[in-house]
């Protein structure tokens, strides 16, 4: 068993493990690491707790410190100084006449690099650009380009639902979202209506999927046939949460199709799968 912290880093929520070292952080404790790029500062969000060695993915760095004083002040300069240079980025830009929107900025914690977060329609070519940050700031500069579910991860919001978005909480990465969700899980194909704050599919229609894939696996779809008490028909609309299935008997097709529940009817035949019924499972393809 191994001894570790989770820290998070404050452009991803993402939970990194630490070693606590010869330090006792507690959860909500800044603290100080060291990275693959270099000195970082993050917050300790669990206490000291032992996992399987098999489970740590190597390498293991440890903690240097827990954050002091000065260390605050240094983040706190930092924070003042990225105010700073958005202005001057965004005056350069504009004489390069570049189309790039700026996210965010942020410093290293040893204040030796300089990040440009922005997004764009499509590439850019920034090569002067960063000549010119460079000669402006006398460090190093990186310009990352990002994608506009990153951009609602950095400027935060709320979603429809009233609630911080998940991806500022507790999402620690996108999974793919696809059309196909929406039409099994019966919401309407509005973009308006399933699109988040950053125009792409909601994250949260990967929530519930596993469990309408599951219902669907134990009901007959609709234009399946089926075998009711009343005799054979089609179906016309399937409720998955209800379990309830719309039929339009053979006998009687002028009639509006009955209700029956899932144990009532017994299937006979689902339909094929047509073709232009697979979707792309690639979220970033489905901008409305």
């Amino acid at each position: 068993m191994t001894k570790i912290i989770g820290v998070r880093f404050r452009k991803t929520n993402r939970v990194y493990d630490f070693s606590p070292g010869a330090h006792l952080p507690r959860k909500g404790m800044p603290v100080i690491v060291e990275t693959q790029r270099g000195v970082e500062a993050g917050d300790c969000v669990t206490d000291i707790h032992e996992v399987e060695d098999e489970k740590i993915i190597p390498p293991l760095r440890s903690v240097l410190r827990i954050a002091d004083k000065r260390d605050l002040d240094i983040m706190r300069r930092n924070a003042e100084r990225e105010k700073e240079a958005a202005p001057i980025f965004l005056r350069l830009v504009a004489e390069h006449k570049l189309v790039m929107k700026l996210v965010d900025t942020e410093y290293t914690f040893d204040g030796a690099k300089l990040i440009f977060y922005f997004t764009a329609d499509g590439r850019v070519d920034f090569r002067e650009l960063v000549k010119n940050l460079a000669s402006v700031f006398h460090i190093r500069i990186e310009l990352r380009q990002i994608g506009v579910r990153d951009e609602a991860r950095m400027l935060g919001g709320l979603g429809v639902c009233g609630k911080a978005l998940c991806c500022c909480i507790f999402l620690d990465q996108f999974n793919p979202v696809s059309i196909k969700m929406a039409k099994e899980q019966g919401l309407s194909l509005n973009p308006a209506k399933i699109s988040g704050s950053c125009g792409r599919l909601m994250c949260c229609l990967k929530y519930e999927q596993e469990h309408y894939e599951e219902l669907q696996r134990s009901m007959p779809g609709p234009e399946a046939i089926v075998e009711t008490p009343q005799g054979r028909g089609t179906v016309t609309e399937v409720q998955l949460l209800r379990g309830e299935l719309k039929v339009r008997l053979d006998s009687a097709p002028e009639v509006p199709p009955k209700v029956y529940r899932k144990g009532e009817v017994k299937l006979i035949r689902n339909p094929l799968p047509r073709a232009d019924e697979r979707e792309p499972e690639d979220a970033d393809m489905l901008a409305p």
